[in-house]
This record gives C-alpha cells, structure tokens and sequence, in this order.
C-alpha cells in the first residue's frame, strides 16, 4: 500500500503557513499539514498560504491545534481553526484536551465535531502526557463517548510508547478509528515529569530510523494505508538546518532509508 506522506507544522515550529507550504513543497512533499493561530490568522494569510499550495501542486493533511480548555468550553478562536481547515481543504484537524473531567471532553470533542462534519473534516483527540488524555485507552473512551462520526483518534509514535504502549495495543481497534498518524524517532526512555515530557515532545524527536522507538511495528499495526504526517520536532534539525526548505529537505531525505528498510511506500 502507499501511504500519503505530510510535512506536519511541528517540524518547523517557528515558520507561518506559507512558509511551511514553501518549504513542504521544494522538499517534494505531496502534503503538508498547518499550525492555525487564530490572533494571526487573517484573509492576507490564507490567500498566501493557498498560493503557496497552488505554486506547488500541494494538498493539505491537516490543521492544528484546538485545545480544549479547562471547563471544556469552546469560543470563537477555537471554531476559527477549523474554518480555516475547512477553508483550506484539509481533511483532518487535530485536538488535544486539558480538561481532566473525560465527559466535559467529550461534549467539546462532539461540538468540535459538529462544527468540522459539514465540510468533511474529521477531528482527531490526541492522547499525550503533557495533557490532560494521556493514553490511547482514555482517548478512545472519550471518542466514544462524544459519539459523532467524525471523532477519531489520533496515535503519534513519541506520546505513544511515553503512554507505555506496545503495537499490540493497537491491533484489536476499528481502523476507521485513525485517520492518519504523527512519525517521529526518539529515545528509548523519558524521565517521568511534565518538563522532561515536554521537552522530549518539542525538543528531542528524531527523523524515522535514527532513534530507538518501534516505528515500524507502530505502523505495522495501524491501517495499511493511514497518511503519515512526519513530525520531527527537534531543536538539532533546527540548528543544524534553520531554513525551512533545507529542514523540509532534510526530514524527508534522510526518512527515506527507514522506508525502503520498512517496504514502505509514500506518496
């Protein structure tokens, strides 16, 4: 199977949408995916980020991050990064929840939902340990709960094994479930603590083969065809490379070893 292929935001954190579709676009990438800031988000912004997209034949994966606040409730700013993936035609909008009352969640995740579902977007909760779901058993409760059809889950390879997952906790899911997955590398171990954590998630990732995370037998036990948003948020790639195209470049060419050892086909 061939799997789409995603320059997710988080690999180039301090860049702005048309630069990040740039970017994504001179590495050869077939998608890209955004970090929507609604205090900066204007029509200037999406007219510029839709040409970068045309320039380069590019689609559109997804859009983030709507936290859910304590409380569970959802305003204005919340709604705008949905529109603006709708606006953009991404399929997907990704949450994360700090709210520790799983009901309260779950009634934002099926608003969110609600607001997403006419334009054909899915909203996929994120479990990490920085927030306020931290694990894939509490994630799929809470879908479950929000009971909408355009409610996922989503499974990034770090905050997964940081839960303490295995692959094989994965196999006995509905795949309908995902509807695409964040990839990185990275250590093997993180000292428990929301600033280690925190660090690891934003500082510490690694291109796909170059740390010690089962990668490939996380993607073994996912859909055959799930779209990969490739995640490499590292503080060495972005010294090592602080132009976005270079750093775009470099993610993906050096990503390209662990694909072909895992028969993996990208598009």
């Amino acid at each position: 199977m061939t799997h789409i292929l995603s320059l997710a935001a988080g690999t180039l954190p301090e860049y702005a949408p048309p630069a990040v579709a740039q970017a994504a676009g001179t590495a050869g990438f077939s998608h890209v995916g955004f970090t929507i800031e609604p205090d900066q988000w204007n029509e200037t912004m999406l007219r510029s980020t839709k040409q970068a997209l045309a320039d380069h034949d590019l689609s559109v994966l997804d859009v983030e991050v709507i936290w859910i606040p304590e409380g569970g409730v959802l305003d204005d700013s919340h709604r705008l990064i949905i529109d603006a993936g709708a606006e953009l035609a991404a399929p997907n909008v990704l949450a994360v929840s700090a709210e520790p009352d799983p009901d309260r969640t779950a009634a934002a995740l099926h608003q969110l939902c609600e607001w997403a579902a006419p334009a054909g977007m899915k909203v996929s909760l994120e479990f990490l340990m920085i927030t306020a779901v931290q694990s894939l058993d509490s994630a799929l409760s809470i879908v479950n709960k929000a009971d909408h059809k355009a409610a996922r889950v989503l499974i990034d390879t770090l905050h997964f094994c940081r839960a303490g997952h295995e692959p094989a906790d994965l196999t006995d899911n509905d795949p309908a479930l995902f509807a695409y997955t964040q990839i990185c590398d990275g250590n093997a171990e993180c000292a428990p603590g929301f600033e280690t954590w925190l660090q690891d998630a934003v500082d510490l990732r690694s291109v796909p083969g170059e740390g010690e995370l089962p990668v490939q037998n996380i993607l073994r036990a996912l859909p055959a065809d799930i779209p990969l948003s490739l995640e490499v948020r590292s503080k060495f790639y972005r010294d090592a490379f602080p132009d976005a195209s270079d750093r775009a470049r470099a993610v993906k060419d050096r990503s390209a070893t662990f694909f072909a050892s895992a028969g993996i086909r990208r598009s």
